[in-house]
């Protein structure tokens, strides 16, 4: 079976309590709570299957009731789900605590199965079918760093392309020792400052820092502030409309991309695909959901005419 997009990483149970009124730390917030399948990986997986592409996961489960959810899940967005099932272990979750305009306050990632992706594992003969099938594979720092740089170098070996997702400032390090395999990353700011420990002014200075450190192609977010994007065709920025509501930031990153990555695989220069990536982003930030449950490729391509076209920067 032909595969547009292998992913391995991160499928989980997301759980977030949104705070009703102002934040007061140290004491009891009013606030209700949201439960759902989630994880960078799976984040993405979902969003590259509503979008028509043949996407298959690979990923660590518990023998769970909520692993029965992720399942679930995953079969309700069209992806191929393949994990590997620990049936004696509890499938990995992350709890988040929001405020009301839906910004982070803390979060506790419980993500020790993740542990047992070793590169061992990349030797299944599944697995080893799956990659070879792949046009493209797709990973998360959720992974060990060891497996992150055993997929990175075979996919390189091997001509396919891959891309990473940061995940957070914390696990962001794990693609420290293969950054130069990886034809792209997906960071926020934190994990750029993390990844190059510089914090650049101006936004247009990160495609520098970060090709020093050997990267080909990637794209930062900044909250609200522009998307800078660089690959071998140029630096990119580009600022996101502005909303008039934003419902919740989770999923965000993932779902830009998701929708960057539908187009890089079906050639797409990298302004187009990045204008895609932001349409998407925007989509997820007016849903309650980590994912927009209801995207179409019609609904993004009719978002996409309230995306201002990308700005090239001066190298």
């Amino acid at each position: 079976m032909e595969i547009d997009i292998l992913v391995l990483g991160g499928a989980h149970i997301d759980r977030r309590g949104r705070i009703d009124g102002e934040t007061v730390p140290g004491a009891s917030n009013p606030g209700r709570w949201i439960e759902e399948p989630g994880g960078g990986g799976f984040n993405a997986a979902r969003s590259l299957a509503r979008l028509g592409l043949r996407v298959t996961m690979i990923s660590p489960r518990g023998g769970d009731a909520i692993g029965q959810r992720v399942a679930q899940a995953a079969a309700d967005a069209g992806v191929d789900d393949r994990p590997f099932t620990f049936l004696d272990r509890a499938t990995p979750s992350y709890t988040a605590i929001l405020e009301r305009d839906g910004n982070l306050v803390i979060a506790i990632a419980d993500m020790d199965l993740y542990r047992l992706f070793t590169p061992r594992r990349l030797k299944i003969r599944a697995v080893r079918e799956a990659i070879l099938n792949a046009s493209a594979l797709l990973i998360d720092a959720n992974l060990p760093p060891e497996t992150i740089e055993s997929l990175a170098r075979h996919a390189q070996e091997i001509g396919k392309p891959v891309a990473g997702i940061g995940i957070s400032p914390a696990k962001v390090v794990r693609y420290r020792n293969c950054l130069d395999a990886m034809d792209y990353l997906f960071l926020n700011a934190a994990e750029a400052k993390t990844l190059t420990a510089a914090s650049p002014s101006d936004p247009a200075e990160w495609p520098a820092l970060l090709r020093k450190l050997g990267l080909k192609g990637g794209v930062v977010t900044n909250g609200s502030g522009p998307v800078i994007a660089f690959n071998n065709e140029g630096d990119f920025a580009l600022t996101p409309p502005k909303l008039d509501t934003l419902v919740d930031v989770t999923g965000a990153g993932d779902s830009l991309c998701a929708g960057t990555l539908s187009q890089l695989v079906k050639g797409h220069g990298l302004a187009q695909a990045l204008k895609h990536g932001v349409a998407l982003a925007g989509l997820t930030l007016l849903s309650p959901h980590a994912t927009a449950e209801d995207l179409t490729p019609e609904r993004l391509s009719a978002h996409l005419d309230d995306i201002p076209e990308p700005c090239a920067l001066s190298q």
